[in-house]
């Protein structure tokens, strides 16, 4: 591994370039999947049970039928039995990846409240909204365990969460017997509200079929993914279904599975010969496409007098659905970061009647880390050492769960530059004042894993005679700069200026790529990308130096260099040709290649994480209970940087939502209803401008030769998961109170926590 400052990118890849698809998004030309026009489009809309827990008695559907424009009106009465019910599996896999195990409008039980239970299709929007309200359904009402506190003496710990992929149970070495020898210990019980993700564009679908062949424009982070999932659910095989997403407004984990309303559009448009879109609410959005479920986690810190730890335990509790094992991993990363021969985590779940929780940006780490992180903080305090130091002390070369190093690591190096970048030193001194505020710093460690998918990724290449290219894969553009970062890779790999490349995604009729989730999206579609388009300068190059009419006719391709277009000799660069003379002279309209690139395998000997350090100022008012969050700074080693502008953006609009997460962010659950109770942006707080404050972003560049072919470790996810507990610690400074609870809202300032 080495360690060095950015320098400044000579080919496309690395530079700060603006979004290629910028202008189609200003300027409304960009479609997304509610706004595609189709002829004879008609408009769906959901009827979401009012109980939580229950059975459907009776539903009488027939003022809403006999209103005016409805074609249908669809309930487990009509609608017909899906194919098969596929296992929950993550869309990183992607294949068939459903939100839970549970297909809606299948029979009268009632699971949770907002479940679908009725589908109005009508010829306008307006006219189906108008019938869904005259729908009546009766229900027999059952108890309901929403919360926490109702469903305590009821957990169990499941062999598996996650979709069955992370044991419900890690342990190593003898974590009783070290917390027993241990100097100090650190022993708190940290607390979460549940957390709901509000993408601009609400998850959506448009469907119609053509004899047996179905086309879908869906809201989705892997179009794959969709295709796959609804293939099963449908019975229909997979090569007569074609999904297209090519825009997606804002996902955040909320579209990286694929819940019921593509399905259900589908079978609408069956059902009624004609273009169905479904388009959920806002407030459907609450009940339709999971959520960061409410949680406690409990963890104990031990450590020698020296802060060095022996001893981790960490233990949470959580909601999950009636069918579904699913916790987000909270523990996994927080057992990673730091040396620590001694560990044991375990998950507890409760189930409860609520859907089925699911990914949320930075998902397990945003909380795992606020516990280990808040804890860390406590600790440095009662050795007497600084956070900072703390930190370092306990730095570890190698993944203490696996004991393999670390493909390439840059934590050390991203603790010193942001402290450096936040003025760390004028922490030592009392707490500054600014009239009633009280000023704090505080700081995080931070990390999230490297993921990679578990099947070959592929893109196909072809250059034209004109000698401009377009590059493929179907990756869906979620508002990361996917478009932009591929369309330089290609670029690069093909020798070519920016501006005659271009990169086409969202359709799973091109080459197959698996959905962009977990901040793997760079990593693999780049390595997809530059395998493609690598082959395709190669083919070219061999077609010159074989060609007698060519300067380079002859030569060893090994040789020879591309670049803006032109195949020179490396030694001799005025000897060499244009790809668009060599293909003009030999008459060929164009080439083309394809190439895959295969993850690395699960026992390869490195483990990855990319690895980052936050820190926040704020001020307090302890009489009024008031944070304003001034500065935050983050440093973060994500390997390869693919676009500067980009990566800092995606880092940025990560450290914002670790500032919500930390001061704003609850979904409030009503117990007796089982009904979340502030279920619309008017009342789900979230930052607005006034509340942003001076944001610092700074790369440390780490070289990874295992991740990927380009060395990228992904930035989308790594700028929240410490944010949280450096803001907590940054108040703890300021106040002396302790913060063990998210968000942290005033009454926790003025009472203490």
């Amino acid at each position: 591994m080495t360690t060095t400052a950015p320098a400044p990118a000579e080919g496309p890849v690395g530079r700060p370039l603006d979004r290629v698809d910028g202008h189609a998004k200003v300027t409304g030309a960009a479609r997304y999947a509610a706004e595609v026009p189709l002829p004879g489009l008609t408009h769906a809309v959901l009827v979401g049970a009012r109980v939580a827990h229950g059975r459907i008695t009776a539903i009488d559907s027939t003022e809403a039928e006999r209103a005016e424009g409805v074609l249908a009106v669809l309930t487990h009465e009509n609608l017909g039995k899906i194919a098969a019910q596929p296992p929950l599996l993550p869309s990183l896999a992607g294949s068939v990846a459903p939100g839970e195990t549970f297909f809606p409008m299948q029979g009268d039980e009632i699971h949770y409240a907002g479940q679908h239970v009725a589908l109005v299709v009508a010829d306008t929007y307006e006219r189906a909204l108008y019938a869904s309200r005259l729908v009546r359904v009766s229900y027999a009402e059952e108890p309901s365990v929403t919360v926490i506190d109702q469903g305590r003496d009821q957990a169990y710990e499941p062999e598996a969460i996650f979709a069955g992929f992370i044991p419900g149970r890690t342990e190593r070495g003898d974590v009783e017997a070290a917390l027993g020898a241990a100097d100090v210990t650190v022993d708190h019980t940290f607390t979460f509200a549940a957390n709901h993700h509000n993408p601009i564009e609400t998850s959506a679908a448009t469907a119609y079929w053509e004899g047996d062949r179905l086309t879908l424009h869906d809201t989705t982070q892997g179009v794959t993914a969709t295709q796959h999932t609804v293939a099963a659910l449908l019975g229909v095989p997979h090569t007569r279904i074609r999904v297209i997403g090519h825009f997606t407004g804002g996902s955040f984990g909320s579209k990286a599975m694929v819940w019921h309303h593509p399905a259900l559009a589908a079978l609408a448009a069956r059902k009624v010969g004609r273009p169905v879109r479904l388009a959920l609410t806002r407030e459907q959005m609450f009940v339709a496409c999971g959520h960061r479920e409410e949680q406690e986690q409990h963890l104990t810190l031990g450590a020698g007098k020296d802060g060095r730890l022996v001893a981790l335990r960490h233990h949470k509790l959580s909601p999950t659905s009636p069918f579904d094992h699913w916790a987000e991993p909270s523990l996994g990363v927080a057992g990673q970061m730091y040396a620590c021969p001694n560990y044991e985590g375990v998950y507890r779940l409760i189930r409860a009647n609520t859907t089925t929780p699911t990914f949320m940006r930075c998902p397990g780490e945003a909380t795992g880390l606020f516990a280990l992180e808040t804890a860390m903080d406590e600790l440095a305090e009662l050795v007497d050492l600084d956070p900072l130091e703390l930190r370092l002390r306990n730095y570890s070369e190698s993944d203490p769960a696996s004991g393999r190093p670390w493909s390439s690591n840059g934590l050390r190096e991203c603790l010193e530059r942001g402290a450096e970048r936040i003025g760390w030193e004028r922490r030592a001194a009392p707490p500054a004042r600014d009239g009633d505020w009280l000023i704090g710093l505080g700081m995080a460690a931070t990390a999230y894993p490297v993921y990679g998918p578990n099947n070959p990724q592929r893109a196909r290449a072809r250059l034209y005679a004109d000698g401009t290219a377009v590059v493929q894969a179907a990756v869906t553009d979620i508002g990361t700069g996917i478009l932009t970062v591929m369309t330089q890779v290609a670029a690069e790999a093909l020798g070519l200026p920016v501006e005659r490349c271009r990169f086409e995604g969202g359709d799973t009729d091109l080459p197959n790529v698996a959905a962009a989730v977990g901040s793997s999206g760079a990593g693999m579609v780049s390595a997809a990308v530059h395998a493609a388009a690598s082959a395709l300068r190669e083919q070219l190059v061999a077609r010159a130096v074989a060609d007698e009419g060519s300067p380079l006719h002859g030569a060893d391709p090994a040789d020879v260099d591309v670049r803006d277009g032109r195949m020179v000799l490396r030694d001799a660069p005025g000897t060499g040709e244009d790809y668009a003379a060599l293909l003009q002279r030999n008459f060929v309209p164009d080439v083309e290649a394809t190439g895959s690139w295969g993850p690395p395998p699960h026992d390869a000997p490195f483990a990855s994480m990319t690895f980052g350090a936050q820190f926040a100022e704020v001020a307090v008012d302890p009489v009024l209970g008031l944070v304003r969050v001034r500065r935050l700074a983050g440093a973060f080693a994500p390997g390869r940087v693919l676009n500067a502008k980009t990566a800092r953006s995606q880092l940025m609009g990560g450290m914002i939502w670790g500032l919500s997460q930390a001061l704003l962010e609850a979904t409030h659950m009503e117990p007796a209803t089982g009904r979340w109770a502030n279920a619309s942006l008017g009342e789900y707080l979230v930052p607005v401008n006034a509340d942003a404050p001076d944001v610092d972003v700074d790369f440390i560049e780490v070289q990874d030769t295992v991740v990927n072919p380009l060395g990228v470790k992904g930035v989308g996810e790594v700028g929240q998961a410490g944010v949280a507990p450096a803001i907590a610690n940054a108040i703890h400074h300021a106040i002396g109170r302790r913060m063990r609870k998210l968000p942290i809202t005033i009454e926790d300032i003025v009472s203490g926590g």
